[in-house]
């Protein structure tokens, strides 16, 4: 029987382990069904110099309408740099028409074959792989066995041994992420009660419902990252969440929901200018409120499924589209407020009031706009290019920048007697009108 070229099954996965982040859950049984992929991947693991992966087979079944070669199937870990250095031997190979299985390929580290099991190649099996170069490794099976289809079920443990013993099942970068949550946990109870005295008992007169919208949206996020940071903890000690995931992926859920609404209801001046929703602007949370359902339902996909799926990467597509829908939807309620504003600067004779609501609109705009590219796109750029072993870094970046985000919208929109939406100075009239004036002309 000769051998398949798999390295052209190797080139997509440089762009899938682009989308992947360590995994969470270091504990995984999966089953696999009639599979005939030529690769297929597993996990991705940041290990230290006393990492271990641990991989359970059991109803392994192997079937085929051509005779099988036990070798030519198996387990093998592939770092990122190895990866890219075998697409690129991958790609030369196939341009000189040579055959070759990536079981076989000296980037590779091979775990074992299917001839390891007893009696080859349908049984179980059950071992353990000390890692002695620590690195970032992604775990792929390979069927390097043309027609051949597969069935079994997987089950795979991955951690780092801690010098006192123990496991900790969080990939290397990851371990300080627990840490992180419970920070960021504690300062948004705190956020929470210091707004709760300024909305309910300093300036309960000038509350308006919105603020109470705001007031649920701080619960709604330190309640998010309490059961984030108890789900990663008990992954860390355990190997499972312990149901903690369920709550994470509920919480993940509403203050999805919660943030993109308040974004729009503010910027459109909710509760607080006007009593009502205009038709557009209630298409507009119609929009976006299904997405981020969506969305989230992409998410739970994602993250309990894992890559090894067929369809991983459309869900992380379908994921990463609608999220830019979102952030693109949430903008326009803000536009249509400050054209509003220059309009009405125009008729009502209120210049200052409403060059301070307009300075204050277009304030909140650029704050928006900043918090999504830094959240979507540096975020992500710090994810890519960190070293493994600092991935907690873009984790912690994405935190800050939400709380700060968090900090300025609700300063900007707090509940005070002499907010800038109120603000009518008349001293300041004149000035405000040739404001509006050279700014009228300019455009």
């Amino acid at each position: 029987m000769g051998k398949i070229t798999p390295f052209s099954f190797l080139l997509p996965f440089v762009i899938l382990l682009s989308y992947l982040s360590p995994s969470s859950a270091e504990i995984k049984t999966l089953t696999i069904s009639s599979d005939s992929r030529t690769l297929i991947l597993f996990e991705k693991f940041g290990f230290t110099p006393r990492g271990v992966v641990s991989i359970s087979l059991s109803s392994v079944s192997v079937t085929s309408s051509l005779s099988i070669d036990p070798s030519h199937l198996g387990f093998f870990l592939l770092s990122d740099e190895s990866l890219l250095q075998a697409a690129y031997a991958s790609e030369q190979q196939q341009q000189q028409n040579v055959p070759g299985c990536v079981l076989e390929s000296p980037f590779v580290k091979r775990l074992f074959y299917f001839t390891d099991l007893s009696p080859p190649p349908s049984a179980s099996y059950n071992h353990s792989f000390p890692i002695t170069h620590p690195d970032e490794y992604s775990l792929f099976f390979a069927n390097c066995a043309p027609q051949t289809q597969v069935s079994m079920e997987v089950r795979t443990e991955m951690y780092n041994s801690n010098p006192d013993g123990s496991k900790d099942y969080l990939s290397v970068g990851q371990s300080p992420v627990p840490s992180i949550y419970y920070t960021f946990a504690f300062t948004y109870v705190v956020f929470f009660g210091v707004w709760i005295y300024l909305t309910l008992i300093k300036h309960r007169l000038n509350s308006h419902r919105i603020h109470h919208l705001m007031s649920c949206l701080i619960l709604i996020r330190s309640l998010y990252l309490i059961c984030a940071a108890e789900d990663q903890h008990f992954i860390r000690v355990t190997g499972t969440p312990h149901g903690w995931d369920v709550l994470f992926y509920v919480f993940q859920l509403l203050k999805g929901v919660l943030l993109f609404a308040v974004i729009v209801l503010v910027g459109t001046g909710w509760s607080f200018l006007k009593p009502f929703l205009q038709e557009k602007e209630k298409k507009v949370l119609m929009v976006v409120i299904p997405l981020q359902v969506i969305a989230n339902i992409a998410s739970v996909v994602i993250g309990e499924n894992g890559p090894f799926i067929r369809d991983w990467v459309t869900w992380n597509q379908i994921f990463l589209l609608i999220d830019v829908a979102c952030c693109c939807a949430v903008l326009f309620p803000i536009i249509w407020s400050i054209r509003s504003l220059r309009e009405t600067s125009k008729t009502d004779g209120k210049a200052a009031k409403n060059l301070a609501k307009l300075t204050l609109f277009r304030q909140f705009y650029i704050v928006v706009i900043g918090y999504l590219y830094f959240t979507r796109i540096i975020v992500y750029a710090l994810r890519t290019i960190a070293s493994y072993k600092y991935r907690w870094v873009s984790v912690a970046a994405e935190e800050m920048a939400t709380l700060a985000f968090y900090l300025v919208m609700f300063y900007m929109f707090r509940p005070v007697e002499r907010n800038q939406y109120f603000v009518l100075d008349d001293d300041e009239e004149e000035a405000a009108e040739a404001a509006l004036r050279e700014e009228e002309f300019e455009l």
